[in-house]
């Protein structure tokens, strides 16, 4: 039950915008994956956006680093096309070029893909949004021996000073939500997403509980495919440990 939980994540709009947004003024793009991965020795990858809208939009493109909040010029990655026409339900497949330099070579990369729509000029008094969507986009270079698809499991959870500490030794980045430790049932950790990457260590505080105990870690990581994977470890004081993938019957 409480892993059934973890796989309904919703996104909830406040009603009166939601309704601005189903006008029939108002286009919508959908892109055709969570997240964009391109290996070595491979030079691009490709993206389809969709525009579900029954207007014209101009949708605009572009890559920015980890933690940029506009567009990167300097960065060894192009989009084309950067600027696209896309009438109503029409589709546009946007293609990211990788230079081939400038990026390390013994782990995983990370940017953000930004796909913008851009509304036609409306109607006077007609209100105009233009949206923003992102996904990540993850580079990785040749010869890591590491298996992507094991990197939340390669993660190690330790317990001390009251402080639950996190180390990924791996090469590629874990997406993890809804992260959460309990401690004889008591929540004393809970966050909704957090991204580790390559050789990183976290310390994520603990709410004080005098019981003691063994703490009751549970989270969910997205893998390649964006699906959902729940995991789940027992961390005692001073002990290393990793955590484990929760089999998930059919019937759930």
């Amino acid at each position: 039950m409480f892993f059934k939980h973890f796989r309904r994540v919703a996104f909830w709009l406040w009603p009166g915008f939601a309704m601005m947004l189903a006008t029939p003024s108002q286009a919508g793009i959908v892109l055709g994956t969570t997240r964009v991965i391109l290996p070595a020795p491979d030079k691009e990858a490709a993206l389809m956006v969709r525009n579900t809208g029954a207007g014209d939009i101009l949708a605009q493109s572009w890559i920015e680093a980890e933690g940029d909040s506009g567009a990167s010029g300097s960065l060894p990655f192009a989009v084309t096309p950067p600027l696209a026409r896309m009438s109503g339900d029409g589709r546009q497949l946007v293609r990211i070029i990788y230079s081939g330099e400038g990026l390390p070579k013994d782990r995983e990369s990370v940017f953000w893909v930004n796909v913008q729509e851009i509304p036609q000029t409306g109607k006077e008094n007609q209100l105009q949004i233009a949206i923003r969507q992102r996904i990540k986009l993850f580079y990785r270079p040749m010869g890591l021996a590491a298996d992507p698809l094991k990197a939340a499991e390669a993660l190690q959870w330790q317990v001390r000073d009251g402080v639950l500490e996190v180390s990924n030794p791996g090469p590629f980045h874990v997406s993890m939500i809804m992260l959460e430790a309990r401690r004889n049932g008591q929540l004393l950790l809970q966050e909704d997403g957090r991204m580790l990457g390559p050789m990183q260590r976290l310390q994520l505080p603990l709410s004080s509980s005098g019981k003691p105990g063994a703490l009751e870690l549970a989270f969910v990581s997205i893998n390649d495919y964006g699906a959902q994977e729940p995991y789940r470890a027992r961390v005692s004081s001073e002990q290393v440990v990793q955590a484990s993938k929760v089999e998930q019957r059919s019937d759930e």
